[in-house]
């Protein structure tokens, strides 16, 4: 009976935090800071006010409930956006995805260590763990709405793309940093393989995806909406074990998935979403219970919010501009793309990596990362909408029986 009582508790605590969470995504609507602010923040202030919320999960278990909920969040990305889509701003979002996420975390690290005196290991940590943009935040700010042209494609490919390239290099900056016999060349060599592994099997994985769904039926709707979650999970694993990157091989499998004509297609899509918004919604809470907002001192906050600002201001539009000359783009467009890279779960899943891997300055690292997500979350992903009305980038709010010539159309608005 006490079992009982205890479990009911748990359910109660659990399912009124996720109502409140809720009703929170609601207030988005009139305060314009995206949904993942509001979750990241509240539960940071619980975890202090009631210290006993942070003990029931380790970081261990909130990176692997990140990882899980990464996978679900790139493949159903990757299926938004499609292989149409994506082929139209390919070329941007590659350069961006890989030569750019390398660019921003060099640039990170050289001012970490030049200006704020972090060493060169702890310097090119937190370069790996910032670089990369978020799918979640990116998919939450943009996903309500839509962008003409090519300038949404690019933001939510890039973040999709930029985020197996970032968990690489950190297991790789995490490998050198506890390695005695570490070296940047074994760094790049693991890159290449996770990188190469990951898309063929992504490749593979979403050719029979999309083979199943338009081929096997199933004798119920719902098992369709849950055989492609199953399959998403089945490509991840596969990647991971033949040490591929598992989140470039979802990614690739959704965009081949979301162009696939299949019966039920429509009831697979809203699955996925509604998925995608739960998971956004468990990952940001549990990120936000393992932080100790009353433990950061001053000092941490004025190098996370200096490092901010760099990244902000310096870092991201210097290398996205540059990346960004061969592109065919208005002027505002660029510049709404340089300020549009959010962050978000996965720097902070990242900085946990460096935590658990135990090196040195972990707790450092990983508060120095929630400090720059909070200030791109907040201040970044709330001025989105505002920066689009003053660069003159068209956007719209999603009308929930849009088509999909409708969005073809809105696609092929000049953006010269």
């Amino acid at each position: 009976m006490v079992e009982v009582t205890h479990f009911g508790t748990i359910v109660l605590v659990v399912s009124a935090g996720f109502t409140l969470a809720l009703v929170a995504s609601k207030l988005t609507e009139y305060v314009p800071i995206p949904a993942p602010a509001v979750f990241l923040v509240a539960a940071a202030v619980a975890s202090d006010l009631y210290p006993e919320l942070g003990r029931y999960l380790s970081v261990q278990e909130v990176e692997r409930i990140a990882v899980v909920a990464l996978v679900v969040i790139l493949f159903a990305g990757g299926a938004e956006i499609g292989w149409r889509r994506f082929r139209v701003a390919a070329i941007p979002i590659t350069s961006l995805g890989v030569l750019g996420t390398f660019a921003t975390a060099g640039a990170i690290a050289l001012f970490a260590h030049y200006v704020l005196g972090f060493t060169w290991i702890t310097s090119g940590l937190l370069g790996a763990a910032i670089a990369p943009t978020d799918p979640a935040v990116m998919f939450s700010v943009l996903g309500g709405r839509e962008i003409a042209g090519r300038t949404g494609t690019i933001l939510q490919g890039e973040s999709g793309a930029n985020d197996p390239v970032g968990i690489a290099l950190m297991i790789g900056m995490i490998e050198l940093a506890t390695s005695e016999h570490g070296s940047f060349w074994l760094v790049g060599q693991e890159f290449a393989i996770e990188m190469s592994v990951g898309l063929a099997i992504g490749i593979a994985g979403g050719v029979v995806q999309a083979w199943l769904m338009r081929s096997v039926s199933l004798p119920n709707t719902g098992l369709h909406t849950v055989r492609t979650l199953s399959g998403a999970a089945v490509i991840y694993g596969a990647a991971s074990i033949a040490h591929g990157s598992g989140f470039l091989a979802v990614f690739v499998a959704g965009l081949i998935v979301g162009d696939a004509e299949a019966p039920f297609k429509r009831e697979i899509e809203l699955f996925q979403n509604a998925l995608s918004n739960t998971v956004e919604i468990v990952v940001f809470v549990g990120l936000g219970l393992t932080i100790e907002l009353g433990s950061i001192s001053g000092g941490r906050w004025l190098e996370g919010l200096v490092l901010a600002l760099f990244l902000a201001f310096a870092a991201r539009p210097v290398v996205v501009g540059a990346l960004l000359l061969p592109v065919r783009l208005r002027f505002g467009e660029r510049l709404f793309v340089m300020w549009g890279g959010l962050k978000g779960a996965v720097p902070i899943l990242l900085a946990a990596f460096a935590l658990i891997g135990g090196v040195d300055g972990g707790p450092k690292i990983y508060n120095i990362v929630f400090i720059v997500v909070l200030f791109s979350v907040i201040v970044q992903g709330a001025s989105v909408p505002f920066a689009a009305a003053r660069l003159g980038v068209p956007m719209r709010t999603v009308r929930p029986s849009h088509r999909v010539e409708d969005q073809a159309e809105w696609d092929r608005m000049p953006t010269t």
